[in-house]
């Protein structure tokens, strides 16, 4: 207990001292990555670490390894709270961005003495990330947003020369300050509406709405449009996700895969946090504009993936309509967050695995990946061929795959808040998007293909495959262990 000042932060100090020991040791040593890469590799899972710490505090407010209420927590204020949400997050996304690290370590391999400043910005970006999920203040969830999309920035447009490279990161800077500045301005016309930043506390949000009677709601629904917009921007959510297939394909693959994963977990987590956390009270005025847009975003997610010719636009698009799922467990409230964890998270794994797959075949510095490439997949290397398939399989939806399960429990959530039409767009979308995903399978297992040489991934793209399959057909087959754990992971 003397300790739970200092660990509700102590994700964002172990990337941060990460990030800047990284950096110190390869200026000192002057060796390559072989001094400094330990030293990566760990903070992300020390972070991790410090999320299952910070989850067994707050357990011990119970009782047991699982705590019971979301009223149970260690430590509560205006700046920082510790509870199932943000403990979850932050073993996630260190998980994660581990394997996002195994997944570009051919990348930073390639970056020379660049290496240190892509593998600090990840860490940097992380660490914006998780503070948008630990924190119940509205300025402090958009200073995380833009720590993590300013490096993400900058990652986009790593590749020096690369005009398509420079093009993603243009296009992703230019869209994305104007996200962020429409979410900051909701937050502004928020603090108008009911003198509050913070979302728990005797002056916070919740409490305004608990105390008073709003007769003139204009300003506060204008300020909750806003923040949704920014927000929906940063998870690629139709209509606003323009950005996400260029830079998708413009930047770096080594680099997407982490900048894919990282932006939805801590994006819906930040969703829960401020709507579902502290504008519960008016859930009926917002409740439907987030099931209007999970239609929108399934609707043209689909789509559009159907008739793409590059892999990286195609998971762009997929994304997309993934995020509709995502809103749809939304949709059903405090009781849809499980879902939505579950769902985020083994959709975070197999979307880094699968751009992982892409940097081995097309070059971690590849602008773009056309299907054709992966004709003859299963023949060239038979290892990546069936891994890829796999979580083609689960992105699909697919039974027995972790995709399956995080659709049929969101859908579940949705159906029993009463939106069974959104249930109805879901099905048919799932069932339509079978098409794009068998169409990159059906080239695996074809005989044609331009290039016949043999592909040996690297140990480290290997690693990072394997565990993002193994999470795949894991959580479809015996998912009861992960839902246990994502029923406590609920915002205050």
């Amino acid at each position: 207990m003397e300790n739970a000042a200092f660990l509700p932060v102590a994700f964002e100090v172990i990337q941060l001292a990460g990030a800047l020991l990284v950096l110190f040791v390869a200026v000192i040593s002057g060796k390559g990555t072989k001094v400094w890469a330990p030293i990566a590799g760990l903070t992300f899972l020390a972070s991790a670490g410090a999320g299952i710490l910070q989850w067994r505090e707050v357990a011990e407010g119970s009782g047991g390894f699982f705590f019971s209420t979301p009223e149970l927590v260690i430590m509560r204020s205006p700046m920082v709270v510790m509870d199932g949400l943000s403990a979850f997050a932050a073993v996630v996304l260190g998980l994660v961005g581990f394997v996002a690290l195994l997944g570009s370590w051919d990348l930073v391999g390639q970056l020379g003495k660049r290496s240190a400043e892509f593998v600090a910005l990840s860490l940097l970006a992380v660490a914006g990330l998780h503070m948008m999920t630990v924190t119940p203040n509205l300025v402090v969830i958009f200073i995380g947003l833009e720590t993590a999309s300013i490096s993400f920035y900058v990652l986009a447009g790593f590749i020096r020369g690369s005009r398509k490279s420079d093009e993603s990161a243009l296009k992703y800077f230019l869209l994305g300050s104007l996200a962020s500045a429409m979410f900051l301005y909701g937050v502004a016309l928020t603090f108008a509406a009911t003198g509050s930043l913070t979302i728990y506390g005797a002056n916070s949000i919740r409490n305004f709405f608990s105390l008073t009677i709003i007769t003139e709601p204009g300003i506060l629904l204008v300020g909750l449009a806003l923040m949704f917009v920014g927000l929906f921007f940063k998870v690629s959510a139709a209509p606003f996700h323009q950005w996400a297939p260029d830079v998708y394909q413009g930047a770096p693959s080594g680099a997407v895969g982490l900048m894919a994963a990282g932006v939805k977990i801590a994006g819906f987590a930040a969703l829960s946090r401020i709507f579902i956390g502290g504008f519960v009270s008016q859930i009926d005025t917002w409740m439907p504009i987030v099931a209007v847009i999970a239609a929108v975003s399934m609707i043209v997610g689909t789509t559009m993936a159907l008739v793409q010719k590059d892999l990286k636009r195609l998971l762009a698009y997929s994304g997309v309509a993934h995020s509709g799922y995502l809103l749809a467990a939304m949709v059903g409230g405090i009781d849809g967050v499980p879902a939505m964890w579950f769902y985020v998270s083994t959709y975070a794994f197999m979307i880094v695995g699968a751009f992982t797959i892409v940097s081995v075949v097309c070059g971690p510095t590849s602008s773009s990946a056309p299907i054709d490439s992966f004709k003859g997949l299963a023949r060239r290397s038979p290892e990546m061929g069936w891994l890829l398939a796999i979580i083609m399989f689960g992105m699909s939806g697919m039974p027995f795959f972790a995709g399956f399960v995080g659709k049929v429990f969101a859908f579940v959530v949705a159906g029993e808040a009463g939106y069974l039409w959104l249930v109805v767009i879901g099905t048919l979308t799932t069932v339509i998007g079978f098409a794009f995903y068998l169409r990159v399978v059906s080239a695996i297992f074809s005989s044609g293909g331009e290039d016949d040489d043999e592909i040996d991934p690297s140990l480290s793209a290997r690693f990072a495959i394997v565990i993002s399959a193994v999470v795949t057909v894991l959580f479809g087959i015996v998912p009861w262990p992960l839902l246990d754990v994502v029923r406590e992971a609920l915002p205050l």
